[in-house]
């Protein structure tokens, strides 16, 4: 690919998404980038700012003012740290590899000073019960159903990312060994996990029953198809997840997410090491895994109630 003979913005931002795609960034990745910069570009017209290397800390100064002052047009709450990190992220890394490759002389924003996040808890963090109601509501719906039930047990059994799964082929699944090979992870890794019995027994039902009513010659090998036939989009999963919540009258939000974290705490409460379920949800950092020690209540209650001394003590007031 041909670097930019203009230093002008948007071409620039063009090239740059390019590279991350020769790169190997994951479809979603680019559209988030794509989405982000697209805003940052169109504020610097509003300030007249057309180049890159316009780009500096004051700039930046202005555009983190622009930010924090944004509402919502539907709550009129402001965005999150998390959220404001991001949309600077991208200009930062944007800014960053075109002095890489040579476009840019300087890194103008080598030293920004990005808002520091904590690591929040995961939300929405469902019982075993309420992910049952939530599986059973797929078998209202006929074939289709069986298809979606097949999804979601398989999204419970293994807290595969959405993407994840909607990349996964036929072969990548063993029914027989109940195992999954994850090719397309997060970072480009790829992970065996286990799958229950419960989920290998779903994903035969359909294979057999559902799937050669909805595939055709472009289905190829993948796994779970879409109405059309085709391979899902992620969002699309996340938006059949939602329903099924709304379904099972339960009131907080949830989507495909919401079986990755019930997964995890799950197994935490009952035992699992640290360690494993880092590695069944594929993180990189243990760090990120470790948020769902603070969630996994169960477990603490039961360490607590056994060895905290105001627990253990029986005396009573009156």
């Amino acid at each position: 690919m041909e670097k930019p003979t203009t230093k002008r913005i948007w071409r620039c931002v063009r090239y740059y998404l390019q590279l991350c795609e020769a790169k190997g960034d994951a479809p979603d990745t680019i559209i988030n980038k794509r989405a982000g910069l697209s805003k940052f570009f169109k504020w610097c017209l509003s300030r007249s700012v057309y180049y890159v290397d316009q780009i500096d800390l004051d700039l930046m100064d202005d555009y983190m003012h622009c930010l924090n002052t944004y509402r919502k047009p539907l709550d009129g709450k402001p965005m999150t740290v998390a959220v404001k990190r991001g949309y600077l992220t991208f200009v930062k890394t944007f800014v960053e590899k075109l002095y890489m490759k040579g476009v840019l002389s300087t890194n103008a924003l080598e030293h920004i000073e990005l808002p520091k996040i904590g690591r929040p808890l995961p939300k929405a963090v469902f019982t075993e019960n309420e992910i049952q109601k939530i599986l059973d509501q797929a078998l209202l719906f006929g074939f289709s159903g069986l298809r979606d039930r097949a999804i979601l047990e398989t999204f419970f059994a293994t807290g595969i990312r959405r993407t994840e799964l909607a990349n996964l082929d036929i072969e990548d699944i063993d029914l027989n060994e109940q195992l999954v090979r994850i090719r397309k992870g997060k970072g480009g890794r790829e992970r065996i996990v286990p799958i229950s019995e419960r989920g290998c027994e779903w994903i035969a039902l359909y294979l057999s029953k559902v799937r050669p009513r909805i595939a055709f010659l472009a289905s190829g090998s993948t796994l779970f198809l879409a109405n059309n036939g085709k391979r899902y989009e992620p969002h699309k999963l996340s938006d059949m997840v939602s329903r099924y919540v709304k379904l099972a009258g339960i009131k907080r939000a949830g989507s495909c997410y919401l079986f990755r974290h019930a997964t995890a705490t799950t197994m935490l409460n009952n035992g699992a090491d640290l360690r494993h379920v880092q590695e069944m949800l594929g993180h990189a950092d243990i760090s990120t895994t470790q948020i769902y020690t603070h969630v996994s209540r169960s477990k603490l209650a039961e360490v607590y109630g056994k060895s905290h001394p105001s627990a253990l003590s029986k005396q009573r007031l009156f």
